[in-house]
């Protein structure tokens, strides 16, 4: 078949094209519309959120900064991240490592547990989590507090650290490290010179994923918290019935919305960089 009549047979027709348009503009609009109500509402002059807004303030976001509801918030959703996101690191790889270099008996049971958790309705995980935390920790006076949003949030935040560190070892050939030791290297040596090396922006690519999972996260939280800590969606959530704070929790919104997407936008280039590393 010649190439021109290859093309033809492949080609879109104009309609068909037309119809894919409109359905992605259609896609992003309600993806992403609402957020851009958000941002307006957040430099909106009226409590109410009327449309069209009379005008633009940043009194809102003044407002906002000198919350310290939010701010304390802000500080528990950080804190919470970075330990989930610590202990997603190194089971994440500990196990990734354990299932893409050796082959043993429940290999593939394992590497079904640890992606299960992201599958689950956050609702189950979170009473699972609430109940297993008050039959153990309780007794041996552990509450419900920061570390229990952090075992909680970790529990899910693993996956993404697996799956990143999982992808780029298969694309790893182990002919690098088995140079090295062959050279005398030892195994930790080899791993700081030759595998963490190649594997760095995998790592830092899923803990950023997993930072920005723990962030915005709400369901576990709300089982795991307890009555002492309250994190940024929490708080969010708890304020958005009161019509006075209806402006700030817009501007926070908004906070919640940028924290999540940088995140998301460096992990997405590192990953980039690393397939494409990955194919040199």
């Amino acid at each position: 078949m010649p190439l021109t009549t290859k093309r033809a047979a492949g080609a879109l027709s104009r309609p068909a094209r037309i119809a894919l348009r409109v359905g992605a503009v259609l896609g992003f609009a309600v993806i992403y519309v609402p957020l851009l109500l958000v941002v307006i509402n957040s430099l909106n002059p009226d409590r109410s959120s009327g449309w069209p807004p009379p005008g633009l303030t940043f009194e809102w976001w003044r407002a906002a900064w000198h919350s310290a509801g939010a701010r304390d918030a802000l500080w528990t959703s950080v804190k919470a991240g970075v330990g989930a996101t610590a202990i997603a690191l190194v089971l994440g790889t500990l196990v990734a490592f354990a299932v893409a270099r050796y082959r043993f008996f429940g290999r593939e049971a394992i590497s079904f547990a640890v992606v299960l958790p992201i599958a689950l309705p956050g609702i189950v995980t979170g009473v699972a989590l609430n109940t297993a935390f008050r039959t153990v920790l309780e007794p041996i006076g552990i509450g419900l507090g920061l570390f229990t949003v952090i075992v909680g949030h970790a529990t899910f935040c693993v996956v993404v650290v697996f799956n990143n560190v999982a992808a780029r070892l298969r694309r790893l050939a182990g002919s690098y490290e088995e140079a090295a030791m062959d050279l005398g290297a030892g195994t930790f040596r080899t791993f700081r010179d030759i595998t963490f090396p190649l594997m760095r922006s995998a790592l830092a690519a899923g803990g950023l994923l997993a930072f920005a999972l723990s962030f915005d996260e709400i369901v576990v939280t709300t089982f795991t918290a307890g009555a002492g800590v309250q994190t940024l969606p929490i708080w969010i959530f708890s304020n958005m019935s009161r019509p006075q704070q209806a402006p700030v929790v817009n501007v926070v919104a908004v906070v919640l919305v940028l924290l999540s997407v940088i995140p998301v936008y460096v992990a997405q280039r590192l990953s980039s960089d690393t397939a494409a590393g990955s194919r040199v």
